[in-house]
């Protein structure tokens, strides 16, 4: 018993050392891209040049013992170089204003607004953690561990995402990948955005004409669709077929986080009716892929259900279902969401998935793209299976007692706030 007892100990310690030489392996917490043959960036007259040869971050680069306890996730596809175009804003067709940063935790974001009222987003490619770091992870010193993670997100995958939702017809903010150097145009933001990797996108509210969808010209955000709905509950309604299709998509491509802020809705006006379409965003966390020691330790159905890994078949479809799910869809039909799993099969051919990954470079491919593309085929033979489970997992939830994430400050009766619908009845 001494000896059973000792041999734990002993591999416990050896965990424990395994483990802390894994996280301190960079006190390093954010790095932003890494251009290839230039050394003193700042001195680059980027408008020499129409590209750059850039590294999204090499700050996710790891020995073996790191690989085994965090695993190898997109380390590669972060450290790997592409060919990215340079973009000068202020010579853009359309003249630009800034209007103001973006309030998100991880990406540093600037909000853009061309002069017909058209609002665009530059995203950060590569993202900081370290405001989502709790105190007692910095002074026990294994903060690496959060920071890590985003090695688990794909840098490119929003670009192949907005090609298989052209597929399908799921609305998508139309990223297009892009390297902003210091220019007159940043002025005082220069320090923060300048010399960086980009996602340059439409936002998911303001003027709707890029979308060009008949009688829509406007975007609004979920609270003000809520809203929208208290002050007119008769008169607005959902495109519940475009939703439905739109949040089996996101199971297609394992994209798990999906709450209510990451959606905007284009308005359609019907005469004295609107409809609203949904207009899926951010996209950071679709083919995620987490692997290592560690990370499955953390991310078990037990305490973080929702936190998946991209692979062949869905892990776990309970942990997937949220309070966004419960309140636009426990009322929608089993025959939609059977009918929309059925009309993706059908778009999304082989040769459609295959196309859509042609997007990335050839070297982001070679590291990435055949494996991704099985996964997506396998989950797409399952999808009518995964929709009927969604459906049910959906209906035998709990309506909704509290308000959906940013809508905090809406004022709600328990039945607005149960349910989209629930004012109809």
């Amino acid at each position: 018993m001494k000896k059973l007892v000792l041999g734990i100990g002993v591999l416990l310690l050896i965990f424990a050392a395994l483990t802390y030489w894994s996280l301190s392996s960079t006190a390093a917490t954010f790095k932003t891209c890494e251009i290839l043959g230039m050394p003193d960036v700042d001195k680059i007259n980027f408008r020499q040049y129409d590209s750059v040869l850039v590294a999204a971050s090499t700050l996710y680069e790891a020995n073996g013992v790191k690989t085994v306890m965090q695993g190898e996730q997109y380390r590669e596809a972060w450290s790997t170089p592409i060919k990215v175009p340079i973009l000068f804003l202020n010579e853009k067709e359309d003249s630009l204003k800034i209007l103001e940063e973006g309030g998100g935790k991880q990406t540093h974001s600037l909000k853009l607004q061309k002069e017909d009222g058209t609002l665009m987003t530059l995203r950060s490619v590569t993202k900081d953690p370290s405001p989502l770091v709790p105190k007692i992870a910095k002074t026990l010193g294994i903060e690496n561990i959060i920071v890590d993670g985003i090695s688990a997100q794909h840098p490119y995958a929003a670009l192949v995402v907005a090609q298989l939702s052209n597929k399908v017809g799921v609305l998508n903010t139309r990223p297009q990948l892009v390297f902003v150097p210091k220019q007159k145009f940043l002025s005082d933001y220069n320090h923060k955005y300048g010399n960086r990797l980009f996602l340059l996108e439409y936002e998911t509210e303001g003027n709707a004409k890029w979308l060009q969808l008949k009688n829509v010209d406007s975007l609004i955000d979920t609270d003000d669709l809520q809203e929208l709905k208290i002050k007119h509950p008769s008169k607005v309604e959902l495109s519940t077929e475009s939703l439905v299709r739109a949040r089996l998509f996101d199971l297609l491509i394992g994209d798990w986080d999906r709450h209510a802020k990451q959606w905007g809705w284009a308005i359609e006006n019907n005469g004295d009716a609107v409809k609203a379409i949904p207009l899926p965003c951010d996209r950071d966390n679709a083919f995620f892929n987490l692997e290592g020691v560690l990370p499955s330790l953390i991310s078990n159905n037990a305490f973080l259900p929702e936190v998946q890994s991209f692979e062949k078949e869905i892990d776990f479809l309970p942990g997937l279902i949220s309070p966004f799910d419960i309140y636009f869809l426990q009322d929608i039909p089993l025959s939609t969401f059977k009918k929309e799993a059925e009309k993706l099969q059908s778009l999304l051919t082989d040769d459609a998935i295959a196309s859509s990954f042609t997007v990335w470079s050839q070297s982001i491919y070679e590291l990435d793209g055949e494996e991704l593309i099985a996964k997506v085929k396998n989950r797409r033979k399952h999808l009518v299976a995964y929709a009927t489970q969604f459906y049910h997992e959906i209906k035998k939830s709990e309506r909704l007692t509290t308000a959906l994430k940013g809508s905090e400050d809406i004022e709600m009766t328990k039945e607005e706030m149960a349910c989209f619908n629930c004012t109809d009845k």
